[in-house]
């Protein structure tokens, strides 16, 4: 197996060698149980003749071959969410092009799940009034709608900019859902992920603004396939789906506390809607398989040792967690480059990353440990360790 030299946290270099793979199976044994959606990054184009900090060069082939793989697994996917750097590098016109791309792409495989996020990320930064918001909305969501796609429901940061309380939150959300053609997915996004939706429904006070959040899905049920919820807060998680009305599901947001959540308590689970099932995809669909036949022993043996990877990638700054789910596709030959729109590869340390390496190879992620070596050593080299 592969040896090379990798930093350490507190600078010092150690010589690591790499395990024997873990062969996992190309697609699942069985259909899962769960609702398992993968919200997925995007495949930047590095031979683009364009300003990485403000264009948004995609590889658009790279791009939707990854859709298929997750597809394949059994996965959906959510389209144009924060792991495709949306709001932070896409914006809404690459992101529509990504969205129709996407679901065109997923008529072509027979139907394959799409959830496509709308949101209100084309107005200006800064206050707006909530008409102009709720026009925002509407724009976004005709737009996939006339692509026959299915809408999560993006939180809003115009909307935690000029909301005074949380009436305004469930004026939009109540007119938004109001118009929906098929039920959506509501996402709450936590500030750690974006500190722009800082208070979000109307309050920092998370218990005040859960109860917006409840009553606002209250009065629209029938509209809403579920929330996802994205505040990495287990014990909050179940609070809450234990009072969602009958039909509405959980999906977990929690990269910290996904398995557990997924597992459920023997009562009641949280479907997935992830970032972190694009980097551990493979170990996630075979787990989910394993627990659709009622072997929790092997889902557990599966997937718990992709948590502390999880972990690691979404730790703070979480909102650099796109940086590790790239490397990871880069590391597994999925993308020819380390190179991310807006050039967010810089985002995380050299040593962040030789963290990473190890933490994916302990899980049994590196599918081929000779490629993925070559790959840490260009990296190693682009930061002068050459040992």
């Amino acid at each position: 197996m592969p040896t090379l030299t990798l930093p350490t946290s507190d600078r010092r270099l150690e010589r690591y060698t790499t395990r024997q793979p873990r062969h996992w199976p190309k697609e699942p044994a069985n259909p899962f149980d769960r609702v398992a959606l993968a919200a997925v990054h995007v495949v930047a184009d590095p031979l683009a003749n364009a300003d990485p900090w403000l264009d948004t060069p995609i590889d658009w082939e790279a791009t939707l071959a990854y859709r298929r793989h997750l597809w394949k697994l059994g996965f959906g996917v959510a389209e144009a969410m924060d792991t495709a750097q949306r709001g932070m590098g896409l914006d809404w016109r690459a992101s529509l092009e990504l969205i129709r791309r996407c679901i065109a792409e997923a008529k072509s495989e027979g139907g394959a799940v799409v959830f496509s996020g709308a949101g209100t990320d084309h107005l200006a930064p800064g206050v707006h009034g909530i008409d102009a918001i709720v026009r925002a909305y509407e724009e976004q969501i005709g737009e996939i709608e006339k692509l026959d796609g299915r809408v999560i429901l993006m939180a809003s940061r115009a909307l935690a900019a000029s909301a005074t309380g949380p009436d305004a939150y469930a004026h939009v959300y109540d007119r938004i859902l109001g118009q929906m053609r098929e039920k959506a997915i509501i996402h709450w996004l936590g500030d750690m992920f974006d500190p722009a939706l800082a208070g979000y429904w109307g309050h920092r006070d998370l218990d005040a603004a859960t109860e917006v959040a409840l009553d606002v899905i209250g009065r629209n049920a029938d509209k809403i396939e579920g929330i996802k919820i994205s505040l990495l807060d287990k014990d909050r998680e179940i609070a809450m789906r234990r009072r969602l009305p009958e039909g509405v599901r959980m999906l977990t947001g929690d990269d910290f506390n996904f398995a557990e959540l997924i597992a459920g308590d023997g009562e009641q689970h949280s479907d997935a809607l992830l970032g972190i099932l694009d980097a551990i995809a493979p170990a996630a669909s075979s787990a989910l398989a394993a627990l659709a036949r009622g072997s929790r022993n092997e889902f557990q043996d599966m997937l718990a040792p992709t948590v502390p990877l999880s972990r690691h990638i979404f730790k703070a700054p979480t909102r650099f967690y796109k940086t590790g789910i790239v490397f990871m596709a880069y590391l597994n030959g999925h993308q020819r480059h380390f190179v991310m729109i807006g050039g967010q590869q810089s985002a995380r340390s050299i040593a962040h990353l030789a963290e990473l390496f190890r933490l994916a190879d302990g899980a049994g992620l590196l599918v081929d440990p000779e490629l993925a070596a070559q790959r840490m050593q260009t990296v190693l080299r682009s930061h002068g360790i050459d040992a």
